[in-house]
């Protein structure tokens, strides 16, 4: 029988910023690096990560820029190219290591990759995210967050909040692990554990808007050019990846794989964690352990 691996948590140096990432398995082992969407923070990938260590990988899951425990900009730039830099010095790190990421994480990891050419990753995983995204679910997205604002009185009204949002996910019976993305400030409120710029901040930039171009459907045709092994990993009720998204993405990268998993939203791994995990297993072997 298996049992859970106890990550070690550390600090990594990055583009100015300590990021605080947690690593998981025999770090002698190939290694995959797992970044989360915007908002989110490191634990929303520990399933994933534990199943990755378990399976002859070393897992590293970080919070990117102003997120979890990580450093917040001086300046508060949350522009889409500081978080590219921060994960090119990431994985820099470490020696060509696999990057998985979920929305900001895969659109941010896909542009560091055409960036610094195919040396950076040996494969690239885009979690419900491609070169663009279907703008009334980005705007869904940024209504959910911008409503936190103000923090929430109990944890069972922020469960209440992510519930409204995700309403085919069943509400947790446990709120304990709320306290792993939301903090309990001086205020007496729970508030989301990022840094309150990152909403101000964010827009949505020319490479994710509903017209395909920018620097991000540059990066895919680059990656396309590179052999990179390449996985989409979409949920099948996403509102943020279209079939055409999918469809244009494949053109630019013809190498890439595509999986639709019934039953996930945006969400995916959190929404069908064991068929998330059982897509990306298979891609990493088949692709990087021949």
């Amino acid at each position: 029988m298996t049992t859970p691996t106890s990550p070690r948590t550390t600090k990594i140096h990055t583009n100015g910023l300590d990021l605080a990432v947690d690593i998981r398995g025999n770090e002698s082992n190939p290694t995959v690096i797992l970044l989360h969407g915007g908002g989110q923070t490191r634990h929303s990938w520990g399933v994933t990560a534990e199943i990755l260590a378990l399976n002859g990988w070393c897992s590293v899951t970080v919070d990117l820029r102003g997120h979890g425990d990580s450093d917040w900009p001086a300046d508060g730039d949350y522009m889409h190219f500081a978080f590219r830099d921060d994960i090119i010095g990431l994985a820099e790190q470490f020696n060509s290591p696999a990057l998985v990421g979920a929305s900001l994480g895969g659109m941010t990891a896909m542009q560091a990759i055409g960036v610094t050419g195919p040396s950076l990753a040996r494969a690239l995983v885009l979690v419900d995210i491609t070169h663009r995204i279907n703008a009334d679910g980005g705007r869904r997205i940024g209504s959910f967050m911008a409503s936190g604002s103000e923090g929430f009185a109990s944890l069972e009204e922020a469960a209440d909040a992510i519930a409204a949002y995700n309403p085919h996910r069943p509400r947790p019976s446990n709120l304990e692990g709320l306290k792993k993305n939301l903090r309990l400030r001086d205020d007496g409120r729970w508030h989301w554990h990022y840094d309150p710029r990152f909403i101000n901040a964010v827009r949505i930039p020319k490479e994710m808007a509903s017209v395909p171009g920018g620097p991000a459907a540059e990066a895919a045709r680059k990656i396309g050019g590179f052999g990179t092994p390449t996985l989409l990993v979409r949920g099948k009720m996403s509102d943020i990846v279209d079939p055409e998204h999918v469809e244009e993405l494949l053109e630019m990268i013809p190498h890439a794989e595509s999986v639709d998993v019934s039953g996930a939203g945006h969400m995916v791994a959190g929404d069908s964690n064991d068929l998330f995990n059982d897509s990306i297993i298979d891609f990493l072997n088949r692709n990087l352990k021949g």
